[in-house]
């Protein structure tokens, strides 16, 4: 009886090890990411997270900065038009509009809408969708399995509240 106990006892570890194992490195691939080495043109700013690139192609390249949410700056049937849109979309044109920008994806590369998910850095290095977080013009959206700055958007967001930038600030008396 104690033998058939340490042989399930046995089997069960080497199946947990296995499953770990298997776990482990498949999160070793997910998250290595690709980077595009190729800088594209900014060809339209549609608001502070979504614009089109030009790739060449007749109709371009829609991206949607991941891990970022910045107010809308359309009324939608789900959505109204929100609080520092106007000023968030005028922010990212400032960015990158007429620039030229490079493209690093993480796990998923398309959006339910068909939008490229990407991170943004400009020819100058500057990571657009943490440079949002920072100076207050967008928010924290972490949508698995895309997560690999999110802890970084995280801590951004805390200090651009606490220093009242951008959406954080008190709202105008009108």
């Amino acid at each position: 009886m104690k033998r058939k106990i340490k042989l399930r006892k046995g089997l069960f570890r080497l199946i947990y090890i296995f499953l770990v194992g298997l776990v482990l490195s498949s999160c070793s691939v997910l998250y290595t990411g690709t980077t595009s080495e190729t800088f594209y043109p900014v060809m339209r700013v549609i608001d502070g997270d979504t614009f089109w690139l030009d790739d060449g192609s007749e109709k371009g390249i829609k991206v949607r900065l991941i891990g970022v949410d910045a107010p809308e700056t359309r009324r939608t049937r789900n959505k109204e038009i929100g609080y520092y849109a106007q000023e968030s979309k005028e922010y990212l044109k400032n960015l990158i509009e007429g620039k030229e920008v490079r493209l690093e994806y993480d796990v998923d590369t398309l959006d339910y809408y068909k939008r490229t998910l990407a991170y943004v850095y400009t020819e100058k290095r500057l990571f657009v969708n943490a440079e949002l977080v920072k100076k207050g013009y967008a928010m924290v959206m972490t949508v698995p399995p895309n997560v690999r700055y999110a802890e970084k958007f995280v801590k951004l967001a805390r200090k651009a509240r606490k220093k009242e930038r951008g959406l954080w600030g008190e709202e105008e008396n009108e």
